[in-house]
């Protein structure tokens, strides 16, 4: 795991700008994918000597006001630009809080009439209700949501828009580690999905955060068809590493039939044969 996550991150981003998106003529053989270093420099208003530094991972404590300026470079939203303190502001690793679904989370979970389902901050699946599994037996609790997306051919074929799913999940990995990348089951995560998937590792080295918000999702399911879902996923206000995530059709609609029947079928155990953990 890197030592400089705040310089990954700058350079990452940097190399996704195109000197067209930031207002420069590009001209003569350029080695780089996206800006320089110079150019972050110029357009942030600051001397090439200190951003070179800042990447460098030798400033320790750079000013807001200066990393809001390479921010705008960079054309990093609010949430990447929220990460970014971040990682300028951490002095050391912090120790992660143990995972527990709260009681009451728990019950509204379990009485909701819709698939919902409990992951943790590495999307550790915690906790889910029984409509959660029958639309995907890997949405049990024990699963890990990139492992099973990313490495299980089964949670691969359920997802119509598999490449824009994985875009999502990464990027929502990333933002919910935030500055604890360096913490031992994201390094094992990452290790091993780097290794055992390209995509992965290609999305990961992108630096992209978001992803913890609603979304609209095409599955095909092996019993009911092709649904077209809503995505909802509502941080858990006390213990806030934790999130709900809830999938709902538009009523009156084909879909809300679908959910429907798949709740009115008689759930069987089914053990996936998902990766290890």
């Amino acid at each position: 795991m890197t030592t400089n996550p705040l310089g990954d991150f700058l350079r990452a981003r940097r190399e996704l700008v195109t000197p067209a998106q930031a207002g420069i003529t590009a001209a003569g053989v350029r080695r780089v994918p996206g800006l320089r270093r110079e150019e972050v420099a110029m357009l942030a208003g600051i001397s090439n000597e200190y951003y070179l530094r800042l990447e460098q991972g030798r400033y320790r404590n750079p000013s807001a006001q200066v990393l809001e300026a390479v921010a705008r470079v960079l054309r990093l939203d609010e949430a990447s630009v929220a990460y970014l303190l971040a990682l300028a502001g951490e002095r050391k690793p912090r120790h992660a809080s143990p995972e527990t679904v709260p009681d009451g989370v728990r019950k509204m979970v379990g009485a909701l009439p819709l698939p919902a389902f409990v992951e943790g901050r590495h999307l550790d699946v915690l906790l889910a209700n029984p409509l959660a599994t029958a639309l995907s037996p890997r949405l049990a609790e024990g699963g890990n949501r990139l492992l099973d997306v990313f490495l299980d051919p089964g949670e691969r074929d359920l997802f119509v828009d598999w490449e824009l799913a994985t875009t999502g999940i990464v990027a929502a990995f990333r933002q919910s580690v935030g500055t604890r990348a360096d913490d031992p089951r994201c390094v094992e995560l990452v290790d091993r999905l780097s290794r055992e998937s390209p995509r992965f590792r290609r999305l990961w080295g992108r630096h992209d955060i978001g992803g913890r918000q609603g979304a609209v999702l095409r599955l095909r399911h092996p019993l009911v068809g092709d649904l077209r879902l809503n995505r909802e996923k509502l941080i858990v206000a006390e213990a806030q590493h934790l999130t709900v995530a809830v999938y709902h059709a538009d009523p009156g609609t084909e879909d809300a039939d679908k959910l429907t029947l798949l709740a009115s079928v008689p759930q069987r155990p089914e053990e996936p044969s998902r990766p290890e953990r």
